[in-house]
C-alpha cells in the first residue's frame, strides 16, 4: 500500500471550502463559498500542493453549493493551473448547472495554458468517470 501525501489543511474560521483526500491520493474540495478569504487561503493551499506534485494526481473541485463564482477566483484558478507543476493533475469541477459551467467555460476559453487537464461536469457520476479514465487535456 502506498502512503498517501498528507493533506496539510486544517479548516478555518470564515474559509468556505473543505478538503478530503481520496482514495485514489488525489483531493476532493468542496467549495460552500468563494469569498476573498476562502479565494486567497485555497490559492495559498493549492501552490504549496503543487511543491510535491510528482505523480498523477486526480482532484474534485465541488462547486455545487456555491451559488456565484467571481471572475476573480477564476482568473485565480486558471494562474494556478498555468503552474508547470499542474502537468500530473487532472481535475474534474462540478458544478450546479449547465450555465455555471457555460460561465466558466466563458472565462477559462483561451486562457489555459499546457498545466492540469481539466474538464468542468454537472453531475457527481461522470466527474468521477472522467477522473478514472486515461489523461487527456480537455478543457
Amino acid at each position: 500500500m502506498t502512503d498517501l501525501k498528507p493533506l496539510n489543511w486544517e479548516k478555518k474560521e470564515n474559509i468556505g471550502y473543505t478538503v478530503a483526500r481520496r482514495a485514489d491520493g488525489g483531493m476532493n474540495v468542496h467549495f460552500i463559498d468563494l469569498n476573498d478569504a476562502t479565494i486567497e487561503d485555497w490559492k495559498e493551499f493549492a501552490f504549496e500542493h503543487l511543491f510535491g506534485s510528482d505523480r498523477l494526481t486526480r482532484n474534485l473541485y465541488d462547486l455545487r453549493e456555491v451559488n456565484r463564482i467571481p471572475e476573480k477566483a477564476l482568473k485565480w484558478a486558471v494562474a494556478v493551473n498555468n503552474d508547470p507543476s499542474t502537468r500530473n493533475l487532472r481535475v474534474a469541477v462540478l458544478v450546479k448547472n449547465d450555465q455555471v459551467r457555460d460561465a466558466i467555460l466563458n472565462v477559462a476559453a483561451g486562457a489555459i495554458g499546457g498545466g492540469a487537464a481539466i474538464r468542468v461536469f454537472t453531475d457527481l457520476a461522470s466527474a468521477e468517470a472522467w477522473l478514472e479514465n486515461a489523461v487527456e487535456q480537455i478543457l
